[in-house]
């Protein structure tokens, strides 16, 4: 890429661990600084509102979540095609791949953003929202929806650098998101008495912020093809489709049977949601490291198969397993041993604060499966395998999560909840492992009729 800047890195050469630890670094950071925008919001909200607040900002939070899973998905079809089109050294492909994801993203961030602003209320109340917190929950979600091209864009122009090995440039971006939502929010939500409404309206003005300094930096400094967005051709618009319809509705999965166990969290009652939403909150940042090296490895992987070096392929997977146990096992050991303390940042009552620390330390012993399941999906998803990965997400949280989280909450009760998830995440690693060696992603061409076409003229 011809403008590529020194924080560019060429994956399909030299040590894998070494760019592997530097390329995924400043993508931790952001993802632990990006997911301080609810984190922020539910300390805030916790303890100047209260618990019944911080019930109504997760239960938005699961729901947005969910509206946006598809967009975010279609978002990580992205990484794939613009990575293979860099370690293919194709410049023009990649203006043209570029351009079509601003079109079609674009369009459906208003689409779904417009759904889910006037949809909020029925979606809340069919998840049984308890109807003390049911209108905070109606307004947070709503606002947010507002806003939501702002958190589309940003996100979007760090994945485009990420997919061209650049990690470094996004955590400016994100950084100065965050930056301004820390300091708007206690300012909004008790400084101008705005309560909960404050609060969505802080991240939406810092979301606003990076993303409008996140086109003028790539455009100005970085010089990425950017064009006015327009009608794209036929066949990269396929390519989107065919590649991103997948990874959305693959999202869909994993937000839709999030949805499903928060509907067995609301059967136990105000104090059990409250304490499941403040440790799913924790468990967003346990779960950085493994969704952090899923990301970076497909586009480590995705510039090797671009660039044709399939034998640097197995040894990315190997390297990114070691690191990933490594950190799990440190992460869970910790969690276990802080949950109580944890959890107490959060909120102040304690009914609460046991149930979410009973939650957190069944959990802690699961997660190094879960990093194994995403680091495996994210070498698969770098060769185009989205239909693969739909069927695996589908599999982890309709065939198992959900299920194994209402039959042992039946048995013995909410603290079953937690037991169902961990199960679930040992039987999902087994299945992505089982894949990604008998499976037959490794043969999957994305660019085959581009090719083909290519050779005929």
């Amino acid at each position: 890429m011809a403008n590529a800047g020194r924080n560019q890195l060429d994956f399909t050469e030299g040590s894998i661990m070494k760019k592997m630890v530097i390329f995924a670094f400043p993508i931790f950071i952001g993802n632990l600084l990006q997911s301080s925008y609810q984190i922020v919001d539910s300390l805030w909200v916790g303890n100047l509102i209260g618990a019944e607040a911080l019930g109504a900002v997760s239960l938005a939070s699961t729901i947005l979540f969910s509206v946006l899973s598809f967009i975010i998905g279609i978002n990580s079809a992205t990484l794939t095609v613009l990575s293979q089109r860099v370690g293919a050294d194709d410049d023009e492909g990649l203006k043209r791949s570029l351009n079509a994801f601003v079109s079609v993203l674009g369009t459906l961030a208003i689409i779904l953003g417009a759904i889910g602003f006037f949809a909020a209320p029925t979606v809340l109340t069919w998840m049984g929202t308890p109807p003390d917190i049911l209108e905070s929950a109606v307004i947070y979600l709503r606002i947010n929806f507002i806003g939501i091209v702002f958190l589309f864009g940003y996100n979007f122009i760090g994945t485009v650098l990420r997919a061209v090995g650049d990690s470094k440039t996004p955590l400016r971006f994100i950084m100065l998101a965050v930056g301004l939502n820390i300091f708007l929010d206690p300012l909004f939500i008790s400084g101008f008495d705005m309560g909960i409404q404050g609060a969505a309206i802080a991240t939406v003005i810092s979301q606003g912020s990076a993303f409008v300094f996140g086109i003028v930096y790539m455009i100005l400094v970085k010089g990425l093809p950017f064009a006015v967005p327009s009608i794209p051709e036929k066949a990269e618009f396929q390519r989107i489709m065919k590649l991103g319809l997948p990874a959305g509705l693959s999202m869909m999965a994993i937000s839709g049977g999030q949805l499903a166990i928060m509907t067995v969290v609301t059967s136990f009652g105000a104090v059990v949601l409250s304490g499941y939403g403040a440790a799913q909150r924790l468990d967003s940042l346990i779960m950085l490291p493994a969704t952090t090296l899923g990301s970076a490895i497909t586009s480590m992987a995705g510039q090797n198969i671009g660039a044709n070096r399939w034998d640097r392929i197995s040894s990315i997977a190997k390297n990114a397993l070691i690191l990933i146990l490594i950190v799990s096992i440190t992460m869970s050991t910790a969690v276990f041993l802080l949950a109580e303390f944890l959890m107490g940042l959060f909120v102040n009552d304690e009914a609460t604060i046991q149930y979410g620390k009973t939650y957190l330390q069944i959990v802690a012993f699961f997660y190094p499966f879960l990093g194994i399941n995403f680091v495996l999906n994210g070498i698969v998803r770098s060769s185009g395998a989205m239909i693969q990965v739909l069927a695996l997400n589908i599999i982890s949280f309709w065939v198992l999560r959900f299920p194994l989280a209402w039959f042992f909450s039946e048995r013995i009760g909410e603290n079953g909840i937690a037991l169902g998830i961990g199960a679930s995440f040992v039987i999902s690693a087994v299945i992505s492992a089982s894949y990604y060696i008998f499976g037959g992603w490794n043969r999957i061409d994305i660019f085959k009729e581009e090719k083909k076409k290519g050779g005929a003229s």
